[in-house]
């Protein structure tokens, strides 16, 4: 479990991650219009969870599957995060 936790505080620390993330969101909001919003958020954040312990080095505390669960975990979050600091950030600029 500990090992777990590690890999977690390593991903959410990544700015790599923390970078690609940001620009999906970016670009979901521009396209939201179009395509909408939960469909590429999704599938961007599962794209990031594969991608990103496939092309770096093999993790070392764990399998390859549970780099990408735990990616995947880490990657909703940080998306979470940057929805809810855009909604209060929007909020706060609409008003009065």
């Amino acid at each position: 479990m500990a090992a777990v936790a590690e890999l977690m505080a390593s991903q959410i620390l990544d700015p790599f991650r923390i970078g690609l993330l940001l620009a999906l969101v970016l670009t979901a909001i521009n396209t939201a219009g179009t395509v909408g919003m939960t469909v590429p958020l999704c599938l961007g954040a599962i794209f990031v969870a594969v991608l990103l312990p496939l092309t770096t080095q093999a993790p070392t505390n764990g399998s390859m599957a549970t780099a990408i669960v735990t990616g995947l975990v880490v990657n909703l979050a940080i998306v979470a995060v940057v929805l809810l600091v855009r909604r209060v950030w929007s909020g706060r600029s609409s008003s009065p």
